[in-house]
C-alpha cells in the first residue's frame, strides 16, 4: 500500500503536514510550523486525499480532526519522521565522532542514582556531547520516548500502553525508606516502632502511583493501618515543603532520600527503621525496532552500568 502511495505521489511534505495536523488541529498553526501559506497547506491536504482516495480530515468549529483513516496514516507518519531525525542525528554522530545531544527520561530514584552518574561519567568521557534530562512519572515518560521526543527512559512499563511497542532492559529494584525534617521527634528517638510512624501524617503520591500502592501493599502485609494522610501530591517539591513546615512522614526512594539527608547540615534525616518497602523493578526503555545513534548506545551503556564506563 505505501509503494502505491509513494507511485502516487505521497511526499515528505504530506506527512509532516499530517504530524502537525495532528498535534495542532488547526491549518493555520500547521502552516506556520512547515513556514508555509494556509492555502499550500490546503492544497497539500487536497493532494494526501487524492492520493489516499479517502477523506482523511474534517471540520470541527474554527478547526479540523482528523478522520479514522487520516489518524492511521498521521500515527505512522510521526514514525517515519521519527525514523529520519534518528537518521540524522546518527550520521552526524558517525561523521564527527563523540558528538550529540541526547533525551533521557527518568523516574525519580533512578535519576539520582543511575543518570546524574552517568552524565558525570559523560562529561569525561564524551565532552562534547550534551544532554537533557525529564524527571516524571513512567507513563508520561514513556508517552514522549513513543512520540519521539525522548531517547530512552529509565523506568517501568505502563500498563495502558502496548509492551510491544518498547524495549526493556530490566535494572534494579527500588528500595525505599522513610525521611522526616531534621528535628522532627522520631529522629531523636532511640528505637522506632510502626505504631510510632502511625502518629504521623504521611505526605503520599497519588493513590494510582506505584510507590503509592506499594506502601500501602506492604503495610497491609505487615498487618499495619493506612497511616494519616492529608496530602496526595506527585509534585517532589511540595513533598520536601509539606515536611519541611510539618511533622509529615514520606516514603521516598533510597538514593533520593540518601540524597537530601546526607551531611550534618541537611535538612533532613532517614529514620532508622525498615519496613521492607521496596518498589518493582525499573528498565531501561527504548522504542521497539529503533535504531539508536551511536551517542545515545553509549549514554545508555553509562545508565546500566550506573556511570562507571568499562
Amino acid at each position: 500500500m505505501m509503494d502505491a502511495f509513494l507511485k502516487r505521489g505521497l511526499k515528505l511534505r504530506h506527512l509532516q503536514l499530517l504530524d502537525s495536523l495532528q498535534a495542532t488541529g488547526q491549518l493555520g498553526q500547521t502552516a506556520e510550523a512547515l513556514d508555509i501559506a494556509q492555502p499550500a497547506a490546503s492544497r497539500l491536504l487536497a493532494e494526501i486525499e487524492e492520493i489516499v482516495g479517502h477523506s482523511v480530515h474534517e471540520r470541527l468549529g474554527r478547526g479540523l480532526t482528523l478522520t479514522e483513516v487520516g489518524t492511521s496514516l498521521a500515527r505512522r507518519a510521526a514514525r517515519v519522521l521519527i525514523e529520519l531525525r534518528d537518521a540524522e542525528r546518527e550520521i552526524s554522530g558517525i561523521t564527527s565522532g563523540a558528538q550529540g545531544h541526547v533525551r533521557i527520561g527518568s523516574v525519580t530514584g533512578p535519576a539520582i542514582d543511575r543518570v546524574l552518574p552517568a552524565l558525570r561519567q559523560a562529561r569525561i568521557a564524551l565532552p562534547e556531547v550534551t544532554a537533557e534530562v525529564y524527571v516524571a512519572p513512567s507513563d508520561l515518560l514513556c508517552e514522549q520516548l513513543f512520540d519521539g521526543r525522548l531517547d530512552f527512559v529509565v523506568g517501568r512499563l505502563p500498563s495502558g500502553l502496548a509492551p510491544d511497542l518498547f524495549t526493556i532492559r530490566m535494572l534494579e529494584t527500588e528500595p525505599v525508606q522513610l525521611l522526616v525534617r531534621r528535628g522532627h521527634h522520631l529522629a531523636s528517638l532511640p528505637h522506632i516502632t510502626p505504631a510510632d510512624l502511625l502518629q504521623f501524617d504521611w505526605v503520599m503520591p497519588g493513590q494510582d502511583a506505584i510507590l503509592g500502592r506499594t506502601v500501602k501493599a506492604r503495610l497491609a502485609a505487615l498487618g499495619l493501618p493506612m497511616p494519616p494522610q492529608r496530602l496526595f501530591t506527585s509534585s517532589f517539591l511540595l513533598t520536601l515543603s509539606m515536611m519541611q513546615q510539618s511533622n509529615a512522614i514520606a516514603p521516598i526512594a533510597r538514593a533520593v532520600a540518601e540524597a537530601f539527608s546526607t551531611g550534618a547540615d541537611a535538612p533532613y534525616v532517614i529514620l532508622p527503621i525498615d519496613l521492607g518497602i521496596e518498589v518493582e523493578e525499573f528498565g531501561l526503555i527504548t522504542r521497539a525496532g529503533s535504531v539508536l545513534p551511536r551517542v545515545v548506545a553509549r549514554m545508555i551503556d553509562l545508565v546500566v552500568q550506573g556511570g562507571i564506563e568499562g
